[in-house]
């Protein structure tokens, strides 16, 4: 159960009927994203596993982190780590979670908040339960996202963003029967409060069963729709979708997302990431934590990374960036 609900949706601001002549999107392909643990062993869904980064641009990488109901000692997190080259983009639905960087930013998010972190030229960072979650386990369910950089912004200064869930815009579909929360982008003239380098558009939805999801679209963007939870169909052509998966969409005016009448009891609503972005078609050279255009800027980055140059861990975390090479993807 996502943790940002509304008790009555009619009241919310609605997107818009679609136009005539509006071009609805058709399903390019669907991937089941496999399952595996990050950083010290918390469970993930590899979102964009098996997809062409050309679909994905300008998105990289995207970790569904649980949902997991955690017992007392389990919560993981990760060690100090190294990133350049892009932003990324850590979403709580359930839970909470504490960042801490090497630029100063940082701080507690749960229930709904987003930590927006621009690694640009380079910033150490880690991520990890705070200490009462560990003794006490809990409820732990979220995203984190990449988002790349174009060559012109790679070296931008390091910047967080703190975005509290009562900061994303609320809106609904026509007939109330979708809920939906803008984190970053401007939805049929709603801007949510992620500042973005790269135009992008982030959406979490909430579907009721048999309800349909109109969302306008701007046609510059490419457009994915993630399954957080539930089943239902994306598309104009109705591809079903379930939890776990991914589906590219083509073209298009309006991205169109379905519940299904049948739901499982444990998951009252389709729930999904509604992701879209300007493709940015540059070069791309990732290894682990660097996202550069070229191998050379990588292997610059491993270079200064290892000189200190990518910043110092702040003395009261008392901590050593072992494993820190390694990065959230696991390569």
């Amino acid at each position: 159960m996502p943790a940002v609900t509304v008790e009555d949706t009619t009241a919310l601001a609605r997107v818009p009927l679609p136009a005539p002549g509006t071009v609805r999107r058709r399903t390019r392909s669907v991937t089941t994203a496999p399952s595996g643990f990050e950083g010290e062993g918390f469970p993930v869904r590899r979102a964009f596993a098996g997809v062409d980064l050309r679909d994905l641009d300008p998105f990289l990488h995207m970790d569904q982190m649980g949902e997991v109901e955690y017992a007392p000692g389990e919560p993981k997190g990760t060690s100090w780590h190294p990133h350049r080259g892009f932003e990324t983009v850590t979403y709580i639905i359930d839970g909470t979670f504490q960042h801490a960087d090497s630029h100063g930013g940082g701080g507690t998010i749960s229930d709904g908040d987003t930590q927006w972190m621009t690694a640009g030229g380079g910033v150490l960072h880690i991520e990890r339960p705070p200490e009462h979650l560990v003794v006490s386990g809990g409820l732990f369910h979220g995203l984190q996202l990449w988002v790349n950089l174009p060559q012109a912004q790679k070296w931008v200064p390091p910047r967080y963003q703190d975005l509290r869930a009562d900061r994303s815009v609320l809106l609904a579909s026509p007939d109330a029967g979708a809920f939906l929360r803008v984190i970053a982008g401007d939805v049929a003239g709603h801007r949510g409060p992620g500042s973005t380098y790269t135009p992008m558009a982030m959406v979490h939805a909430t579907v009721s069963p048999g309800a349909t999801l109109d969302l306008p679209w701007d046609p510059s963007f490419n457009a994915l729709v993630y399954v957080l939870s539930g089943a239902g169909s994306v598309g104009i052509d109705g591809a079903p979708v379930r939890t776990g998966q991914l589906a590219v969409l083509g073209p298009g005016d309006t991205v169109t997302v379905r519940g299904a009448v049948r739901q499982e009891s444990r998951t009252p609503a389709l729930d999904v990431v509604v992701l879209g972005g300007l493709p940015i078609r540059e070069p791309i050279a990732m290894y682990g934590p660097f996202v550069m255009n070229t191998r050379q800027e990588v292997l610059d980055a491993f270079t200064d990374f290892q000189a200190g140059r990518l910043g110092s861990i702040p003395a009261a975390y008392g901590d050593t960036p072992h494993g820190a090479v390694r990065g959230e993807t696991g390569q």
